[in-house]
C-alpha cells in the first residue's frame, strides 16, 4: 500500500506485553508502543486531528500558518504535520525542557520560539504568549491543545478503538499521566462506554495539582518537583473534563528512574520520563486489583528524548536520585502495602 504522506502513518501502534512486569505481578502489563508513530511519540495523534478539524471547519486555510505552545512533543507532531499538510509552524517553548526535543522541533522545519518558564498566571506563559502571537496576524491559527478538544477526540476515535481491538475487549484497566488530559480523556471515555466495569487511573507525578483537584476539587501542588516534561497542569482543561477516571496515584521520580532500568535490563524497552510514570502507574494497578488483569498504559515517546534528564547520571544526582536502582519487586511489594490512593 502506498499513501500519499507521512501524516497518514499516524496510529495503528502496537500494543507490547512487558514480560518481566507481567510475570512479576501475575497481569497482562501491555503498553501502547505511541513511539513508533512517525514524530515519535502520541501527540502526533492529537496533531493531526487538530489540524485536519480545523481544515474540515474552515478555520485553517491554505497558506496559513500554525502557531501554539507546547512542552515539546506537540510541537514535534505539529510541525510534521504541517509540512506534510503544507502549512508553516510557529513552536512557543518554555525554557528548561530537554534539548533533544528543541533540536526535533526545528529539525522538522518549524520556527522555535523559546520563553521563560514561569507560572500559568504570568502572562507571559507560553500559552499566552502563543495566544497573542496568533491573535496578531489573521493569516495564523492557533492549536490550542489544551482547550481545543479535536485533542480528545483523536484518541476517543483511533486510539481508544485501537486499545480494545488488540485486546479483543478483554482489558481490565487503563492508566495514564495527564497533560493536556487529551490522551486521558479521550481513551477512558471511549472504553469505559464499552465496557463500565474498566478502572481507568490517572498517575501524577511530584508537584502536580491534578490528583488534588480529584482529592479535594482545587488544584493544589504535591510536594516537591518532578522532572517529567509536558505533564502536570495546574487548571481544569476542557479536554480533561471529557475524562473518566476511577482512581488515582501520586508516584515520586525515584519510583519511575527504578521501573526504566528495570525493563530497559530485563526487556530491552527504553522509556521516555512520561512513559516510566505510566509504567510505574501499572505496576501500581497491578498490585491493587490482584492477578489476572489486563492493564494497558501507554509509551509516549521515544525514550532518547529524555536523555538529558531521566537517562543522565549526573542530572539525577542534583536530584539526589540514585541512577542505577532498579528494585522493582521490592517496589512492587511496597506498591501492595500503600493505599494512599484515591478512589473516586
Amino acid at each position: 500500500m502506498i499513501i500519499e504522506n507521512v501524516a497518514q502513518t499516524i496510529g495503528n501502534t502496537d500494543l507490547l506485553r512487558i514480560k518481566s512486569l507481567s510475570d512479576l505481578t501475575g497481569c497482562e502489563i501491555l503498553i501502547k508502543c505511541e513511539h513508533q508513530n512517525p514524530g515519535g511519540s502520541i501527540k502526533d495523534r492529537a496533531a493531526l486531528q487538530m489540524v485536519a478539524d480545523a481544515i474540515d471547519n474552515g478555520h485553517l486555510k491554505p497558506g496559513m500558518t500554525i502557531v501554539e505552545g507546547t512542552a515539546g512533543n506537540t510541537g514535534i507532531g505539529l510541525a510534521l504535520v504541517a509540512k506534510a499538510l503544507g502549512f508553516n509552524l510557529i513552536v512557543v517553548m518554555p525554557k528548561g525542557q530537554t534539548p533533544e526535543k528543541e533540536r526535533l522541533i526545528e529539525l522538522h522545519g518549524a520556527e522555535l520560539k523559546l520563553v521563560d518558564a514561569c507560572p500559568f498566571a504570568n502572562q507571559n506563559h507560553f500559552y499566552h504568549t502563543a495566544r497573542r502571537i496568533a491573535e496578531e496576524n489573521d493569516n495564523y491559527w492557533w492549536a490550542d491543545q489544551f482547550e481545543n478538544t479535536s485533542n480528545y477526540r483523536a484518541h476517543y476515535s483511533r486510539t481508544g478503538p485501537e486499545i480494545w481491538r488488540q485486546t479483543g475487549g478483554k482489558i481490565d484497566a487503563l492508566v495514564s499521566v495527564c497533560g493536556t488530559g487529551g490522551t486521558i480523556g479521550g481513551n477512558s471515555k471511549y472504553l469505559v462506554e464499552k465496557n463500565p466495569q474498566i478502572l481507568n487511573w490517572l498517575v501524577d507525578p511530584d508537584g502536580s495539582g491534578i490528583h488534588n483537584y480529584l482529592k479535594t476539587g482545587q488544584y493544589t501542588a504535591s510536594e516537591g518537583s518532578s522532572f517529567t516534561e509536558g505533564i502536570a497542569i495546574m487548571r481544569l482543561v476542557e479536554n480533561f473534563k471529557a475524562a473518566k477516571i476511577h482512581r488515582s496515584i501520586n508516584l515520586p521520580d525515584k519510583d519511575l528512574v527504578a521501573i526504566s532500568r528495570y525493563v530497559r535490563d530485563h526487556d530491552g524497552i527504553v522509556l521516555g520520563s512520561s512513559s516510566a510514570l505510566n509504567v510505574a502507574g501499572a505496576l501500581f494497578a497491578a498490585a491493587k486489583m490482584g492477578k489476572d488483569k489486563c492493564i494497558v498504559t501507554f509509551s509516549c515517546d521515544l525514550g532518547e528524548r529524555s536523555y538529558s534528564k531521566l537517562w543522565n547520571p549526573d542530572f539525577l544526582t542534583t536530584k539526589t536520585i540514585d541512577s542505577q536502582q532498579s528494585n522493582v519487586p521490592q517496589l512492587f511489594k511496597e506498591y501492595q502495602q500503600n493505599d494512599n490512593y484515591l478512589s473516586l
